[in-house]
């Protein structure tokens, strides 16, 4: 990976957004319904009684703590950059690490005998905090705009930028909690749709949000309803998607349990 686009996505790092709270916490219902019973027995025993909902928007929650580990080296664990044209296998994670090495780095502790309580109940709301954000399209981020950032847009008059809207403006219109997002959407998936998303391959999570991400940004300076119709069923999907897979990661996670 260029070092150029990896200092692009590093800077101003306070100000990256990671998937709206009622965005994580919607992935994170829809995958504590439709996980297996061993493994609710298992994040139970690491858990406790915290829902994978409140679990979600922990690792966001968890950036203004002045600890180095917050304030540095987990700083990029929110997102991958994938140069247009070219594909994550291809550029791979930075020195730094990213989304991916964080992913696989936090299911080897959770996997790991010897890893304490504490550090598996850090490792599994940073899991489920991933997998959400790799499905947001502007966390696989093309490194010339900081993740859509810096392209500075109006959404219905109000100032913002693509990389908000996307995390949370076009949710939040919709004015439902996320208990509402979660009732309505799961009444859409059905078992060939779970059979189909299921895979806990972030390269392929990754891929797809390539796709998308390369087709959103506007060509208008201002936006509104227009583009909310048009990229309101991408949304949708991508958050069914992303609860899906949690749930279906988690359960291979466990799985030799």
């Amino acid at each position: 990976m260029k070092f150029i686009s990896i200092c692009l996505l590093l800077i101003c790092t306070t100000n990256v957004l990671a998937l709206g709270q009622t965005g994580h916490r919607v992935t994170g219902e829809l995958a504590e319904r439709h996980i297996n019973d061993h493994t609710k027995k298992a994040l139970k025993a690491i858990l406790g009684y915290e829902t994978l909902a409140e679990a979600s928007t922990w690792a966001d929650e968890m950036r203004t703590d002045p600890a180095e580990f917050w304030q540095k080296t987990a700083s990029p664990y929110h997102y991958v950059t994938v140069p247009k044209g070219k594909t994550y296998s291809e550029v791979g994670a930075p020195k730094q690490g990213d989304a991916v090495f964080a992913l696989n780095k936090f299911s080897k502790i959770v996997k790991n005998k010897s890893s304490t309580k504490e550090e598996k109940s850090l490792a599994l709301k940073f899991i489920v905090h991933i997998i959400g954000d790799l499905h947001q399209p502007l966390h696989a981020g093309n490194g010339e705009d900081h993740g859509g950032n810096w392209v500075k847009l109006k959404f219905y008059r109000k100032d913002t930028n693509l990389h908000r809207i996307w995390d949370t403006n076009l949710i939040e219109r919709r004015h439902l909690s996320f208990t509402e997002w979660t009732n309505w959407l799961d009444k859409e998936i059905s078992p060939s749709d779970i059979k189909k998303w299921e895979t806990n391959n972030p390269l392929v999570w990754i891929k797809e949000s390539v796709k998308i991400r390369d087709v959103v940004y506007p060509k208008e300076e201002s936006i509104g309803y227009a583009y909310q119709y048009k990229n309101m069923p991408v949304i949708k999907m991508r958050l069914k998607q992303a609860g899906i897979r949690i749930a279906y990661y988690l359960d291979e996670l466990f799985k030799s349990e």
